[in-house]
């Protein structure tokens, strides 16, 4: 977000730029008018969302476009499920905008305070081995181009395009709309409870393949793992919902705030962390209800932290989160933070991190004061040994030479991109890195 003095920060305060013209276009035309300008005066040009990027993928040191006021319904197509938003809408408000249609999102992440258009060009994801990560539900997308006009990419015109556009990191244009392949709205049934690390470790596969939606949390320094196993059922299935003083204390109370002051007092005295740990592993994650889909797949986070997510061919995954835990072991380190992991299906966008293979994907926290560069480091050449390709929103140290060895489609997507930008009105420091100059 941009503050007062023109110095933008995301959420996680790893990236700060002072952009030169930080400006609010509320419509297409103002976007266009708005990149055309930035041309004329030879500047780059970068939209931002909602600043939930742990890297540098949205800084804009040139001119910066707040595309909070671009946001909202553009179209519903009732025959086909399809819903056409802005860009800048925030997944948060999407449900509410759905809700009349009796449409829902095929699946979200736990965090729902992205743009649509931020969380589709950062490869942004849930869990479920049948079920792709949000670009997956993209069926058309309008773009600002470089020279200001606008690219309409759909499956009539432009097809070719779809795979690039729909996950494009922002170095292909400006989105300024998105069409989602919506389904019927739906209920989940969510069972999250703590069982034997090993066990959950050893079934891995089988786990992930036997539910719609699985995925566990472990707190370094214990044994145990908080699993999260979420059925779906149709839209007029009994509703169990939390009540609200108790999803007030799970989510607020414990996840929130006693989590707040684990982190801090774990950074004043690192010793206390395993058995804090442990104290966190038997007071989380033990609990049934049913809700909206919206209300199960999204959580409240409160607490500021880095992350780093590799995704791993799912044959991989528990070799990879064993690689993890050896390194944990092997160095001096206190980590307060849980390790997440998640599963997705394969897909054919050309940038995406499951791309050609299904997927499993170990995320990595730290609390944000807490230095995080060794383990963060650490954890990172156990992923890439285990032919890991890194979540483009959050840290990661490769570039373009060695994501080349592991993105079949890297040239074509460098290719389009030097026929749509080839003059790098959308370059930042994160794309000359991740891509090349």
């Amino acid at each position: 977000m941009t503050r007062p003095g023109g110095v933008w920060q995301n959420w996680a305060r790893t990236e700060r730029v002072r952009p030169q013209r930080v400006e609010y276009p509320p419509t297409v035309a103002a976007v266009r008018r708005s990149v055309a300008a930035a041309a004329a005066r030879g500047l780059p040009v970068k939209a931002v969302g909602a600043g939930h990027s742990f890297t540098g993928i949205a800084a804009a040191p040139g001119v910066l476009l707040e595309l909070t006021d671009l946001s909202g319904l553009v179209s519903v197509d009732r025959e086909r499920s399809r819903v056409r938003m802005l860009a800048g809408t925030r997944l948060h408000q999407v449900p509410a905008l759905l809700a009349p249609y009796g449409l829902a999102m095929e699946n979200l992440g736990d965090i729902d305070r992205q743009s649509i258009a931020g969380a589709i060009s950062t490869g942004t994801h849930g869990t479920g081995a049948r079920f792709g990560g949000i670009a997956t539900q993209v069926v058309a997308a309008t773009l600002v181009t470089a020279d200001g006009e606008l690219l309409t990419v759909d499956e009539t015109e432009n097809a070719d395009m779809l795979p690039a556009v729909t996950l494009g990191l922002g170095a292909l244009g400006i989105l300024v709309d998105v069409t989602i392949q919506c389904v019927p709205a739906f209920v989940l049934r969510a069972v999250e409870r703590p069982e034997p690390l090993a066990d959950v470790v050893a079934r891995l596969p089988e786990r992930a393949a036997a539910e719609d939606h699985f995925e566990f949390y472990w707190f370094p320094h214990t044994d145990v793992a908080l699993t999260k196993t979420n059925t779906r059922l149709p839209a007029d299935a009994e509703r169990s919902p939390q009540p609200r003083m108790s999803k007030w204390v799970d989510d607020i109370l414990v996840g929130n705030g006693l989590h707040q002051a684990v982190c801090s007092v774990g950074r004043a005295a690192p010793a206390s962390v395993p058995a804090i740990n442990r104290l966190s592993a038997r007071v989380w994650g033990d609990r049934t209800f049913s809700d909206a889909s919206h209300r199960v797949f999204a959580t409240a986070r409160g607490v500021r932290f880095r992350e780093m997510e590799y995704a791993v061919p799912v044959e991989r995954l528990a070799d990879a989160f064993r690689g993890l835990q050896e390194v944990i072991d092997a160095h001096d380190w206190r980590i307060e933070f849980p390790v997440e992991v998640r599963v997705a299906a394969s897909d054919d966008l050309w940038m995406s991190t499951a791309h050609g293979r299904a997927s499993g994907y170990v995320a990595v926290h730290r609390y944000w004061r807490a230095d995080h560069a060794d383990y963060f480091a650490a954890v990172e050449e156990v992923m890439r040994a285990h032919g890991g390709r890194p979540h483009w929103g959050k840290l990661h140290t490769q570039d373009a030479a060695s994501l080349r060895a592991v993105y079949p489609r890297f040239d074509d997507f460098v290719a389009l991109r030097d026929r749509l930008d080839p003059d790098r009105r959308f370059r930042n420091a994160y794309l000359d890195r991740v891509l090349g100059g």
